[in-house]
């Protein structure tokens, strides 16, 4: 089955590949793997999920807001790659929280890119991982995630 076969099984629409906010490149490619710049959390009708868990926003919200930049995570793959059939591995996301200080729960929140990694590639999508808590994320944002993908050439 397909990477895009199991997406609509799981009725997942990637959405386009976000542009940009300042000066870099959504990926970079060297040495059979894959850099994705950081993703910010987008609903699905575009809008910017805001808000700092702890303070504003709990902690299923956050999950979903994680998930979802897991989706744009996938998308900007397939705008650099052409077909996530070329991913080997998730290698690694990187993931902040956007948390009050007596927030803790920041790998709960990962969690929801991580799983999605998970259901979408099965053994070849679970990955190391950081969850950190920040003051501040770009534009207000919930989460933001990055990741290392390791592809088939």
């Amino acid at each position: 089955m397909s990477i895009e076969q199991r997406l609509a099984e799981l009725g997942i629409t990637l959405p386009e590949a976000a542009a940009p906010v300042a000066a870099y490149v959504p990926a970079v490619e060297r040495d059979g793997l894959l850099h994705i710049s950081g993703q910010i959390s987008f609903a699905e009708d575009g809008s910017l999920i805001k808000g700092r868990l702890g303070e504003d926003m709990d902690l299923d919200a956050g999950i979903a807001a994680a998930r979802r930049c897991g989706i744009m995570l996938l998308a900007q793959i397939k705008a650099a790659l052409g077909s996530l059939d070329r991913i080997e591995r998730i290698v690694k996301l990187g993931v902040f929280v956007n948390s009050a200080p007596d927030f803790t729960d920041q790998p709960k929140v990962a969690n929801g890119a991580s799983e999605l990694m998970q259901q979408v590639f099965g053994e070849p999508g679970r990955h190391a991982r950081s969850a950190v808590g920040v003051a501040v994320l770009p534009l207000g944002v919930a989460v933001e995630v990055d990741a290392i993908v390791a592809i088939r050439r």
